[in-house]
């Protein structure tokens, strides 16, 4: 059967995935996006307000204005969560973020300035089930993750409840998991444990967040090529950790380059230029549609 989570089943099927993010939130900004033409979306709260009731809804309206083309009950969600990767004791001291997050049914989390491999094997706990065990004892511990929210979640995926609670795992540690876990190595501390980071078990995917990544290393000014030597070393080094753990790469890519990426090994092309270059590298890759 295919995954809930389209963009878990595009991965394992060897597809690059690319994002979109809401124009609008709650209710009808999710109507809206029911039939994008996006494989993921973005949510952010990292920068935005911290709204549960606004996410709520958001996924909601997905619901109601799905199914989306490719049949699937709505596009997977992913939140960018408004806490940082500093010490396992940040992480947990804001798991009780990651359960509200998770309990509205989304598909995936994106951990930003991950600076620490204990920070993240926390955020891996944290969003896993106790009794799901893979992993465990080769960088993990049991999972925190508590019962109450599973019941709505479950609804939103459309399977049964004790469905949910086995498939709300990572991929591609759990091959039948359907969450996605990513990091953002975006700061000169992540940069520097990057190697060993990658290591944890658990995430999908890693991006090297170039805003913040050019704060840190002193270059405010360069979100966007053409970056300076320190930071084209920054992205190398991350991509290459990436590579070395099996770890999907997210990326910003342009129209003139995506197949250029796509190529070099990039899983997630991002772009300003949305659609135009999910087409591109989607008939490059030979992508069955509709999407």
């Amino acid at each position: 059967m295919p995954k809930v989570n389209r963009a878990a089943q595009l991965l394992a099927e060897g597809q690059p995935v690319y994002p979109i993010g809401p124009s609008k939130r709650g209710y009808d900004g999710g109507r809206e996006m029911a039939q994008t033409w996006g494989d993921y979306i973005v949510y952010d709260i990292e920068h935005s307000p911290f709204d549960m009731n606004a996410l709520y809804e958001f996924v909601r309206g997905l619901i109601d204005g799905g199914p989306t083309k490719s049949g699937h009950r709505c596009a997977p969600v992913i939140v960018t969560l408004p806490f940082d990767g500093i010490t396992e004791a940040a992480v947990r001291a804001n798991s009780w973020i990651i359960k509200q997050v998770l309990a509205t049914g989304v598909h995936g989390l994106l951990l930003c300035h991950a600076e620490t491999p204990d920070a993240v094997r926390a955020f891996v706990e944290c969003s896993r089930y106790p009794f799901n065990t893979i992993g465990n004892g080769r960088g993990l511990g049991d999972g925190r993750r508590g019962g109450g929210g599973q019941a709505h979640a479950a609804t939103v995926w459309g399977v049964p409840t004790r469905e949910y609670l086995d498939i709300a795992d990572p991929w591609p540690l759990n091959p039948n998991g359907e969450l996605l876990l990513g990091l953002k190595i975006e700061n000169k501390r992540a940069l520097s444990n990057v190697e060993a980071t990658m290591r944890v078990p658990g995430i999908s995917f890693a991006e090297w967040g170039p805003g913040d990544m050019g704060m840190s290393l002193g270059f405010p000014d360069n979100h966007d090529e053409p970056y300076p030597p320190e930071m084209v070393d920054a992205r190398t080094r991350v991509f290459a950790a990436c590579k070395s753990n099996g770890v999907a790469f997210l990326s910003g890519v342009y129209k003139h380059d995506v197949v250029e990426q796509i190529k070099a090994g990039v899983n997630f092309p991002t772009s300003r230029e949305g659609v135009a270059v999910a087409e591109i590298g989607r008939k490059f890759t030979n992508r069955t549609m509709p999407w």
